[in-house]
């Protein structure tokens, strides 16, 4: 047994302790290759039978287009039970203002509809494809991580997991975020993704895009719902995306990788972190993720 085998082998093990230990999980699927990992787990955990939970995808509206195409031809091909609920919706409804600036994240505005759906579903466990190398604040979680009533997270709060025993225990109103995937680098899901020849959206491989150039010098690639002035820089070039959040705040890196081997070259070589090189969300403040996470984010 190698190591990919041993990662593989502790994640259906959490997967197959969701399905035992609670009445409601859900799988959030945001089309990234961390939850299209999780989805190829699901099939080997619960194949020939129906996954025990449906997907969830929280549309934000400002999704790249291929992921939307992607998740639904995934799901398509599965034959599994997706739920979908959208940011625009939730603004509505409860009269939410929407994000100004030249780069309108709605990302914060996902955990509202995040929690509406954990309610009106009554979802008692949320699998997620989080790693504990992404961001600090997700190395600080547990597998099976608690969340109260109001799906708030406290870090200070959290149970001891022994070995491979994980507690699901919970009083009615809390839930729990598990995250099968909390072990394995971005390399290993790269390295997993080739061992079993997983497709991805084509966002994930070089191609040419046009560009906006952020002052920290990034590039945004060039979308509807941004709100450019006269000053902003067009740029043409080679890129593809390491991670995959809202085109409003997930830049793309230059990279002539045109295949899972060449990323894996790529990334044996990256002197940035992942999330570091492109998520805009996260450099608001020192503790932009753990803020969100508190409040009830994925």
């Amino acid at each position: 047994m190698d190591y990919l085998d041993r990662l593989e082998a502790e994640a259906i093990h959490i997967l197959r302790e969701v399905a035992g230990q609670f009445e409601r999980p859900a799988l959030l699927f945001s089309g990234g290759k961390d939850s299209i990992a999780l989805t190829r787990l699901a099939e080997k955990a619960f194949r020939p039978g129906k996954f025990p939970f449906p997907l969830v995808h929280i549309d934000t509206g400002h999704n790249f287009a291929e992921i939307i195409a992607y998740r639904d031809k995934l799901v398509a091909s599965l034959g599994e039970k997706l739920v979908v609920r959208k940011v625009e919706d939730t603004i509505r409804a409860r009269g939410l203002r929407e994000p100004g600036g030249k780069y309108p994240s709605r990302n914060p505005l996902q955990t509202y509809t995040l929690l509406d759906v954990i309610e009106e579903f009554e979802f008692d466990a949320c699998i997620g494809g989080a790693r504990r190398d992404e961001e600090k604040a997700r190395a600080k979680e547990r597998i099976f991580s608690v969340r109260d009533d109001f799906g708030q997270w406290d870090p200070k709060r959290q149970r001891p997991e022994l070995w491979n025993i994980y507690n699901g225990r919970i009083r009615k109103g809390e839930n729990v975020r598990v995250f099968p995937i909390s072990n394995w680098t971005e390399l290993d899901v790269w390295n997993y993704i080739q061992r079993e020849k997983i497709a991805l959206p084509e966002i994930y491989f070089s191609h040419e895009r046009q560009c906006v150039v952020l002052p920290s010098g990034q590039l945004l690639g060039l979308s509807e719902h941004l709100n450019l002035d006269d000053t902003d820089e067009i740029v043409n070039r080679r890129v593809r995306f390491r991670t995959v959040g809202d085109s409003t705040c997930t830049a793309a890196v230059e990279s002539d990788a045109a295949s899972v081997d060449d990323i894996i070259q790529d990334l044996l070589l990256a002197k940035v972190s992942e999330r570091g090189a492109t998520r805009l969300d996260d450099n608001l403040s020192e503790t932009g993720m753990e803020d969100r996470k508190r409040n009830g984010y994925f």
